[in-house]
Formats: C-alpha cells, structure tokens, sequence
C-alpha cells in the first residue's frame, strides 16, 4: 500500500491519550464473501473455530486463506490497537494502535490451526519489526490473535520452531506479537476480498523461502 503514500509513517505505538479517539457505531461493510459467497459475520457454523493474524497488507494476506480447503469465510479488519470503529484512513495514521489482521473461519476437521499458522510463517517476513518490505507502519506488524489457550500453545511452539528454522538462514530474531485476540473492527467494504475484485491490485508480501517445520509437542 506505499503506492498511497502510507510508507512514512511513526514506528511508535499511540498512547490512551494520543490515540484518536474513534466512535461508537461500527463502520459499514460487506455482508457476503465476494469468492466464497459465505456470511462475513457470525453466527457461523457449528463446530468451526476463528483464527486471527497480521501478516502485512491485509489485501494479499486474505488471499491467501480464502483458498484454502476447510476455510468457511475470511474477512479483513482492524484489532489489536486501541480507537473503536476506525477506520482505513485512521488506522494507515498509526494513531489508533490497530494492526491490518485477517479473521480466518475455518473446519479444524478439514484445516487444522497449525496448518493456518504454517502459511502464517511462511507467506511473510516475520522478524522486520513494524514493516514488512516496503510497507512501513504499525499496522503493518506480524501478529498472531489467539481465541484459546490451545490456539496460544500451538502459535508459541510453532513461532520456536520456525525461528530455528529461520537462525539456521541467518535471519534475526522473530517480531511477531503473540496475545489472545481482542476487539476485530471490520474494515470497509471494498477492502473485503480486494484481490478478487481487482486481480492486477497490489500485493506487497513476501515469504523468506523458508519453510517451517511441524513443531515438536
């Protein structure tokens, strides 16, 4: 998203006090999955569970889980920070604390967490700090958003062994924030499956080429 002038952005997380100041009613989105054709919103399906990342623009990290076998519905939005309701505009400031995340709904009986954590990894550069490639800012930071203790074990020993994985390539240490999900604020509708809308849109991820490994229990 540097092609829209948010690459200059503060590296500092905002304050209580200096984060904007939001509003009450959420802000208007899609209802349906432009690909999946699958409800955005709860409720959802008995038995399927939620997973929660950041991995960078939000636009080409949805993508990649939409087309996953087992993922019922994706959708991108904003958590992790502070303003309620922000918007696009609000969270690209790097006033409002949120990262660009991804909300994955999946079958664990289909695609299990740990399969979604490995395309987590490997789909993205998880040791820049705030920033991945060219796209530089607070919203842009690797994170994982647990919703159980089970899916915070599974995060922390697959984050331990992808960063031996990645010493053993002389990458530096893993960034990547990993704490239980909070508030998701759904972005705006057009940013909802961007890529499907517009194929040749841009797309800024890039993985480090190493693959990670099933961590050991």
């Amino acid at each position: 998203m540097t092609m829209f002038g948010f690459s200059r952005k503060k590296l500092e997380m905002p304050t209580q006090e200096t984060a904007l100041e939001g509003r009450d009613m959420p802000i208007p989105t899609a209802e349906t999955h432009f690909v999946l054709g699958t409800a955005l919103k709860a409720p959802f399906p008995q038995g399927f569970e939620q997973a929660m990342i950041g991995m960078g623009c939000f636009w080409g990290a949805e993508r990649i889980f939409w087309q996953q076998d087992g993922v019922y519905t994706t959708a991108v939005g904003y958590s992790g920070g502070i303003t309620p309701n922000a918007t696009y505009e609000e969270v690209c400031s790097g006033k409002t604390g949120h990262n660009e995340v991804v909300v994955v709904v999946f079958d664990p009986t289909i695609i299990p967490y740990l399969a979604l954590l490995t395309l987590f990894w490997e789909h993205h550069d998880p040791t820049q700090g705030m920033r991945q490639g060219n796209d530089i800012g607070t919203q842009y930071r690797s994170g994982i958003y647990t919703y159980s203790d089970a899916q915070a074990v599974e995060a922390k020993a697959s984050q331990a062994a992808y960063q031996s994985a990645l010493a053993a390539r002389n990458y530096g240490p893993i960034t990547s924030e990993i704490t239980s999900a909070g508030p998701f604020y759904y972005a705006e509708a057009h940013h909802q499956q961007y890529l499907a809308k517009n194929p040749d849109g841009y797309c800024g991820l890039g993985g480090t080429g190493v693959s990670c490994p099933v961590p050991h229990s």
